[in-house]
């Protein structure tokens, strides 16, 4: 069974950075499409960033293109997101996701993915 597990969430102040980890297990990592979304209080799931299976495509929300970035490393299962200049607009749980089948490309609707993580909260303080 396939497994997503975040980490590196936590609660800082505007302008920090945080990186987070999603760690997959049960899926064969480099054949999958992988995604961060977000949710915030009271708001719907949205997506944040996507990265192709080797890593050379990427794709970014507009309101985190050129604060964050994606990342993956296929020898150790692990994608990570890197959060610079981090606004309290930014607070949400973090959520990583994987779509392991027709996974060629990049992919932004949460409905493309096949397995989910159970998430990590972010908190940015103003």
């Amino acid at each position: 069974q396939a497994q997503l597990v975040e980490s590196g969430g936590g609660l800082v102040q505007a302008g920090d950075s945080l990186r987070l980890s999603c760690a997959a297990s049960g899926l064969t990592f480099s054949r999958a499409a992988m995604g961060w979304f977000r949710q915030a209080p009271g708001k719907e799931r949205e997506f944040v960033a996507a990265i192709t299976l080797g890593g050379g495509g990427t794709h970014y929300s507009d309101s985190v293109k050129g604060r964050f970035t994606i990342s993956r490393d296929n020898g150790k299962n692990t994608m990570y997101l890197q959060m610079n200049s981090l606004k309290p607009e930014d607070t949400a749980v973090y959520y990583c996701a994987a779509k392991t089948t027709y996974s060629g490309y990049l992919y932004t609707a949460g409905f493309d993915y096949d397995y989910w993580g159970q998430g990590t909260q972010v908190t940015v303080s103003s």
